[in-house]
């Protein structure tokens, strides 16, 4: 009996199974790149509309700065220590952009970044404010997810009202948060990055979600479900939904932004997801 032919290294590799990415530096830096893109079209969006709002970015060598007002959770910077060593001068400089506009220094910061980065923000008067869990998985053709009774649909351009009021009727039991929701919304409606999504139950909306593609990853953000209609399945649908779109439009990988420990993060666990690394927020002490 004649021996099978030896595979070659290329369809040895194509022959295994697809390997979950690994959760280090060269991941934590495309994902962190992912947000900066979505920020920089956020700024845009804000200035065409806002002139007069002085809404700006920068990047210091891979390093987004951003500012949105001095209130707004916009203004940030992403990526501090990420992609060149956080050092006293380059901190400074950043800071100044934040401090010309009278605004607060504030830093999402990988725990990637290194110990260094973190004493270094001790040092220079930082406190930690906030701390959340990136999560990711790889894309596949996702199954189809049906709820009975709940119907999800990417939104048309007549449906912003709609989308951003339920967006905002989400947050209801927080009512401080729910002018910051219509504010972002606003923009984010119009933002070219991001597909906006609807749940509806007997027609009437009940969820909104959104989508941004960016690099071949899709950032699944925006979640919101109004009180009456929790516990009906309706984020489960639409993270479906979110998942089977970034698939059609190409992505090969889908993270989402959450809380250690939240619902949102169980809800992205139950679908594949896992924690690639966390992130802390400082601020400056003094401002705090």
């Amino acid at each position: 009996m004649p021996r099978p032919a030896a595979l070659s290294p290329a369809e040895v590799v194509g022959s295994l199974p697809q390997m979950p990415p690994f959760m280090d530096h060269a991941l934590a830096r495309r994902l962190e790149r992912v947000e900066c893109g979505i920020g920089v079209a956020y700024v845009d969006v804000r200035q065409s509309l806002e002139p007069e709002a002085g809404t700006a970015w920068r990047d210091f060598g891979g390093t987004h700065a951003f500012f949105d007002g001095r209130s707004s959770v916009q203004t940030q910077s992403i990526g501090l220590g990420m992609f060149a060593p956080a050092t006293t001068d380059s901190l400074t400089e950043l800071e100044a952009f934040f401090e010309q506009r009278a605004a607060t220094p504030q830093h999402e910061v990988s725990l990637l970044a290194g110990v260094e980065t973190m004493a270094l923000l001790v040092e220079r008067g930082y406190r930690p404010v906030e701390i959340n869990n990136v999560l990711v998985q790889p894309l596949h053709e996702p199954p189809a997810v049906s709820i009975p009774g709940l119907e999800v649909r990417i939104c048309e351009t007549t449906d912003a009202p709609q989308w951003l009021d339920t967006a905002a009727a989400g947050w209801s039991d927080s009512p401080e948060i729910s002018p910051v929701i219509r504010s972002l919304g606003r923009i984010s409606l119009m933002n070219p990055l991001m597909t906006h999504f609807l749940v509806e139950h007997g027609g009437v909306p009940i969820a909104a979600a959104a989508l941004a593609v960016y690099d071949g990853v899709a950032l699944l953000a925006g979640a919101s479900t109004i009180q009456p209609g929790r516990r009906l399945g309706a984020q489960n649908l639409v993270l479906g939904a979110r998942l089977a779109e970034a698939h059609r439009r190409g992505c090969d990988l889908a993270m989402i932004v959450a809380s250690p420990g939240g619902a949102s993060q169980r809800n992205a666990e139950r679908r594949g997801f896992r924690v690639a690394y966390s992130r802390t927020k400082w601020l400056r002490r003094a401002a705090a």
